[in-house]
This record gives C-alpha cells, sequence and structure tokens, in this order.
C-alpha cells in the first residue's frame, strides 16, 4: 500500500482508466439532466453525455463535491494509513468543490495527527488540471519527494491558462457561467471568438469572420502566449474537423504535438457546451 494518495475530482478530465492505471482516486461529479441524476465516469460516458446535452432543452447542472463526501475519502485514506494526502480540485472560482475539501480537513483535524494533508486549488478546468495531476502521478511512482510533486502542480497552476474556441455560444449564454461569451453576440453573422479564462477572469481576445480563419488566430495567440519549450494540451468535443486543423497549425508552427488530450466532460461542457476546443497551457501573462 503507499503512503500516499492522490485524488481529483472528475471534472479534471481524465478517464476512469487512466485513473485506474496511474493509480489516481477519482471523484465523480453528479450532474442532472431533464430532472434525472447520473454521475460522471460511472452512469455516462462523454459521448453519452453529448448526446443527451444536445437533446435537453434545458442547461445540464452539476453539483459540487460535498463535504461529506470529501471526509468518507479521508477516512479511508487514514484506515489505509496513508501518511499524505493530496487533493486536487476544480477552480475555486467557479465551484464549491475546493472548500468542502477545506471544510473536511476541518471537520477531520482531530484525526489527522501524524498525516500531511495537501489540498490545492488548482485555479483551472478541465485537463488543465488533469494532465498535470497525471503527470504528478508519475513522478510519485517514480519516486519523487510529496514536496517536489506539490511544487510542480502549484508552478503549473500559477501559469495555466485555458485558451477557448467556440463555434456555437448559445449554450455558453444560457448556462450565464462563462461571462465573456454571455456578452458577445457575434455568431449569427459568423464571427467566432477566442476567449481567454484564468483564475476567476474570462475575456474575449479576439473576434474572427469565419471558422478557417479563427482556426489560423488561434494557433497565432496561443504560439504568442504560450511559455516557450512548455507543454501545452487539448481539449476536445466534436468539432473534430476544426481540432485536427488546430492540432496540425500549432504543432508546426512551435514544433512538438499536444502532451496530452482529452475529451470536455460534463462540469465544463454543462457550461461551454459540445462545439467549442480549449488549448490549456502555461502563459507569462496577468
Amino acid at each position: 500500500m503507499n503512503k500516499y494518495r492522490l485524488i481529483t475530482d472528475s471534472g479534471a478530465d481524465i478517464t476512469k482508466e487512466m485513473a485506474q492505471q496511474h493509480e489516481i482516486d477519482l471523484i465523480p461529479f453528479s450532474i442532472l439532466i431533464d430532472d434525472k441524476e447520473y454521475w460522471e465516469t460511472i452512469d455516462l460516458t462523454t459521448q453519452q453525455f453529448y448526446e443527451l446535452a444536445v437533446k435537453s432543452p434545458t442547461i445540464p447542472k452539476t453539483n459540487q463535491i460535498t463535504t461529506g463526501r470529501f471526509e468518507e475519502k479521508i477516512i479511508k485514506c487514514l484506515d489505509d494509513g496513508v501518511q499524505d494526502i493530496i487533493i486536487v480540485t476544480i477552480n475555486s472560482a467557479g465551484s464549491g468543490t475546493y472548500q468542502a475539501a477545506l471544510n473536511a480537513k476541518a471537520n477531520l483535524s482531530d484525526r489527522l495527527d501524524g498525516v500531511n494533508l495537501h489540498i490545492i486549488d488548482s485555479h483551472t478546468y478541465s485537463i488543465g488540471y488533469g494532465y498535470p495531476v497525471v503527470e504528478a502521478a508519475k513522478k510519485l511512482k517514480a519516486g519523487k519527494s510529496v514536496k517536489s510533486v506539490i511544487d510542480y502542480l502549484e508552478d503549473w497552476f500559477a501559469q495555466v491558462q485555458v485558451c477557448l474556441v467556440g463555434f456555437d455560444l448559445r449554450h455558453m449564454k444560457k448556462s450565464g457561467r462563462i461571462t465573456a461569451a454571455a456578452s458577445f453576440m457575434g455568431e449569427l453573422m459568423g464571427i467566432r471568438p477566442i476567449i481567454r479564462m484564468k483564475n476567476d477572469k474570462t475575456m474575449v481576445v479576439q473576434k474572427v469572420r469565419g471558422d478557417k480563419a479563427v482556426i489560423e488566430a488561434a494557433v497565432e495567440y496561443v504560439a504568442q502566449t504560450l511559455v516557450p519549450e512548455t507543454p501545452w494540451t487539448l481539449l476536445r468535443t466534436t468539432v473534430t474537423e476544426y481540432e485536427e486543423a488546430f492540432v496540425k497549425g500549432l504543432t508546426k508552427k512551435i514544433g512538438y504535438p499536444p502532451a496530452f488530450e482529452g475529451y470536455s466532460g460534463c462540469a465544463v461542457s454543462s457550461n461551454a457546451g459540445t462545439k467549442m476546443f480549449a488549448i490549456l497551457y502555461k502563459t507569462n501573462l496577468e
């Protein structure tokens, strides 16, 4: 039994199989679609969620992970003799999940003597924390210290940015969670936005007319704002043609392919929709 345990939520958009492979404890979000509750990664695959979301007349709703569920995970770790527990959560600016983890730690403080419980706010979404969590699991398995792994995670989270390219903003506007999209009215004219998300701020950085042109503009924007020679990751949905064009364009531009790819799960797609893709990477921009 490992003396450490790495835990994250299903908003990280790593698959159940990948979590098992890398010994990551994945806590699923629950999601409500047409008054029916599902558990992400358990009841629904990503593709099944897309199908339900497209057909549903209402916006799917995700429920934050509760304090009680975190307490159950922590108690199980204590029972297993784990000495270092690392919990990485979805952005606290968009979910109460991080606070729920802190509450669980406070509630169990009298049982944590001799146990290090590290709770880390990712300050981002999806594979923006899913990718570094997988890398953290690899480092721990290779014998790296818990401190060095936490330093790695915090360094990534201090710099990570989401660059989202949207092809249908109606879902974003209805959800009201991506404020930059909620104020943008260009899709009826064929204008596509490039949306920047960092910490709790979102903004439209470019408005481009046409699908081909927005791919080219996104390639240039990421190439200019990416910390040189650092990994970049791609979040996919259903716009495969545009996703492939972007990967080809940025790989040619900077000389290396994405370090990680994943599909947008329930937590992100409930707010951003299923007709977008995103790039998550390190930037020096504030």
